[in-house]
């Protein structure tokens, strides 16, 4: 007769057989859809799951960085999301509220890699990209190219604008880039002169909430200009053989910032700090850029992509950036946002 000790051993291994094997982790993220979706699932998640078989990441996208916050907002009790991607100002409000957990150097140790810009110490997460705003123009129904913001206000385009209004950064961003256009000095004191700009733009617009995102309205010609993000815009080019054209206008624009973050209290702490520190690094920053032009916050990466590729990015344009703190001007959002409700769209057709 075999020892209790060999049976009950192999017992435990028929049992593991029957079990198969452990089931992966799951990290859920949320961030951008559409084609920001589809790009980085294939440049960053699918290559970090080929590398970490044991951890599958699921995700979970919407429009904007405001509905990403009202998400965490009514999970903050139990949270669902482990790590979330969005803009700047955003995130600050977040980290304010104590949704994101610090991420700690010494747990992901390619945050020390990152440029001075992407590590803030007000912020509990590490930027991640940068982009900057565009005028989007279709380019069978607009003729010339235009080189001026201002555009977006000539009658000929009366009903055949598209412009994600506050509280989308989108909005936020073209309110401090006209009010510099049209003399302001501040835009922490006052952006009385780019509410009066949008004020004139107001008119000819067709909608504030373009859907699923601002570039397909453009690229179906349902739209003629468009204000977004450059990044996207270089994508939309490319995919719609140029149906949609990306311009830098001689007024100059602002560069945005995408944060990585680490909700408090994620149920897959461990697993969701290994994908942050993969998604920082030199490799996934690069296959980003080369994927979408959005430029790496990773200073490693920056030298290893293409010059094409960084040639279409914010950072190739840096000389015609606008200086804007993005944190400083999350604490005057909800006083724009309002100037916006009461001057702006009540003026749109």
């Amino acid at each position: 007769m075999r020892p209790v000790t060999q049976i009950l051993s192999g017992t435990a291994l028929l049992l593991g057989l029957l079990a198969g094997p452990a089931a992966a982790e799951t990290v859920n993220l949320m961030s951008f859809p559409v084609l920001f979706q589809e790009r980085y699932t294939k440049a960053v998640i699918e290559p970090f799951e080929k590398a970490n078989p044991g951890i599958k990441v699921s995700y979970f996208g919407l429009p904007s960085s405001a509905q990403m916050l009202g998400t965490l907002r009514a999970q903050k009790a139990a949270p669902q999301v482990d790590v979330v991607i969005m803009d700047l100002a955003v995130s600050k409000a977040g980290t304010d509220e104590g949704l994101f957990a610090k991420l700690d150097e010494a747990e992901i140790p390619n945050i020390k890699d990152l440029v001075p810009e992407a590590r803030r110490p007000e912020l509990a997460g590490a930027g991640v990209t940068f982009d900057n705003l565009v005028l989007l123009t279709n380019t069978d129904l607009v003729k010339p190219r235009p080189d001026s913001w201002f555009v977006l206000r000539d009658k000929a385009y009366a009903g055949r604008v598209a412009i994600p209004a506050m509280p989308d950064i989108v909005g936020l961003a073209l309110t401090v880039v006209l009010d510099k256009a049209e003399g302001g000095q501040d835009p922490l004191k006052s952006v009385d002169k780019g509410i009066a700009a949008l004020g004139t733009i107001a008119p000819n617009v067709q909608t504030w909430d373009p859907r699923p995102e601002v570039y397909a309205p453009i690229v179906s010609g349902q739209a003629a200009l468009g204000v977004g993000w450059n990044a996207r815009a270089q994508l939309n080019h490319d995919i719609s053989g140029g149906k949609l054209a990306a311009v830098l206008p001689k007024e100059g624009s602002v560069f945005q910032v995408n944060t990585i973050n680490l909700t408090a209290n994620s149920p897959n702490a461990a697993a969701a700090k290994k994908f942050i520190d993969y998604a920082l690094g030199a490799e996934a920053q690069k296959a980003f850029t080369e994927a979408m032009f959005y430029a790496p916050s990773n200073a490693k990466a920056r030298a290893s992509v293409s010059p094409e590729a960084m040639a279409r990015t914010a950072i190739g344009s840096s000389d015609r950036m606008i200086p804007l703190d993005w944190i400083a001007m999350a604490g005057r959002r909800d006083a724009i946002l309002e100037q916006w409700r009461r001057r702006v769209i009540p003026l749109s057709r």
